[in-house]
């Protein structure tokens, strides 16, 4: 099993980056999928989330209007498109596949940087 998360860079206020999760080894339109992030010294925050057929997503506050999530299950794919990017923001962002109410596979993380 594997997620592997991509896309993460330094970028200016007002940015926009768009990761990519992909996964290996597990049927993945079964499992719903996250984005969580980690910044330093901070405890790590749920980000998004998106239903196995992709119908249904959920954001945290802080993002909502500015982050999407989405997938495509003929990629094995899950992707968040952050546009409106803020220091804020700044974090090592984690994709997970989630089965009913447990994270089961984590991936290893990728470094979004918003800086001017």
């Amino acid at each position: 099993v594997q997620l592997v998360e991509s896309g993460g860079g330094v970028v200016q206020p007002g940015g926009s980056l768009r990761l990519s999760c992909a996964a290996s080894g597990f049927p993945f339109n079964s499992y719903s999928m996250r984005w969580y992030r980690q910044a330093p010294g901070k405890e790590r925050e749920l980000v998004a989330h998106i239903s196995g057929d992709g119908g249904s997503t959920n954001y945290a506050d802080s993002v909502k209007g500015r982050f999407t999530i989405s997938r495509d299950n003929t990629k094995n794919t899950a992707y968040l498109q952050m546009n409106s990017l803020k220091p804020e923001d700044t974090a090592v962002y984690y994709c997970s596949a989630r089965w009913g109410f447990r994270d089961v596979y984590w991936g290893q993380g990728t470094q979004v940087t918003v800086s001017s």
